[in-house]
């Protein structure tokens, strides 16, 4: 997508994720073929898949361009669970999941001699949006409860994580929640990354409107490039309420522009070249769309 003002850095290991189907399955001609298009050579590919295949994230059949992956049933879950973070974002931006005014609160004491075990659970929170207030206690405004409880259950820590929810959250003498959350968490950095994402998905819509013919490499290109900015502005995001955020607020705006997006390539591809991503998103963005309207 050299024609685009702002370009896209897809690492392989994404674009292998975004090209899923819908029976779980990743044609390797396709993979191959978006990621020249990408600029990745076919040994970068190679190598991706080999280290997929042995981290267990697919199994690997056949050679070359010939050859199909299918995602395991860890992989499966983790796309099903990114898929409800979404559906999470695009129900706040509709104002359907307004804030009850509880804090969620976890801590951890994990020792020394269990270091990997005590990084993955301070990953687990991190990754879940939440903001360390101070050693070993971390906050979010979401009911986190369950995400923490599978972790420290797959980690074998749930002894160790303690569970809490509280109305009344105060940090040195501030106790306001929209003043707690603009100090917990970066999010002049967060919109900066939506920023980029709106900059991102209006060309790429500006051209799904087009009616000129787009062959199928070139939709997998669009969704894929999507995908990468979806993720890098949504990993670091806590998915805060809307009534802890300023207002406008960047991701709203964002989210909107790739969920026109993801409607015109669910509806451009056939369903026999239709990832499973085109899927999910485009069903998040019409779920929430059809609770708005009714």
């Amino acid at each position: 997508m050299s024609t685009e003002t702002d370009q896209v850095e897809v690492p392989t290991r994404m674009l292998v994720h975004a090209l899923i189907r819908e029976d779980g399955t990743v044609d390797a001609d396709e993979l191959y073929t978006v990621a020249n298009t990408l600029g990745m050579s076919d040994q970068q590919v190679r190598l991706c898949i080999k280290r997929l295949a042995n981290e267990g994230q697919f199994t690997h059949e056949g050679r070359g361009r010939k050859a199909q992956l299918r995602a395991t049933a860890d992989t499966t879950r983790a796309l099903a669970s990114n898929a409800d973070f979404v559906r999470h974002a695009f129900r706040q931006d509709a104002g359907l999941t307004p804030w009850d005014g509880v804090w969620h609160v976890a801590a951890f004491a994990v020792p020394e001699s269990a270091r990997t075990t005590r990084d993955a659970l301070r990953e687990t929170l991190l990754r879940l949006g939440g903001a360390p207030l101070q050693g070993g206690l971390y906050v979010s405004a979401n009911a986190w409860e369950p995400y923490l409880d599978e972790a420290a259950h797959r980690l074998g820590a749930r002894d160790a994580l303690t569970l809490l929810t509280t109305t009344d959250l105060r940090r040195g003498d501030v106790q306001e929640p929209f003043e707690l959350a603009r100090q917990l968490w970066p999010l002049q950095e967060i919109a900066d990354r939506y920023h980029r994402l709106g900059r991102i998905a209006r060309p790429r819509l500006a051209r799904l409107a087009d009616p000129a013919g787009i062959d199928v490499s070139a939709l997998l290109t669009i969704a894929v490039e999507l995908a990468a900015e979806l993720t890098r502005a949504m990993e670091p995001d806590p998915l805060l309420p809307p009534q802890l955020l300023p207002r406008p607020w960047p991701g709203t705006q964002a989210r909107e522009l790739v969920a026109r997006c993801w409607a015109a390539l669910h509806g451009r591809a056939g369903a026999d070249a239709r990832p499973v991503l085109f899927h999910a998103y485009a069903d998040v963005a019409r779920e929430t769309a059809d609770r708005t309207a009714s």
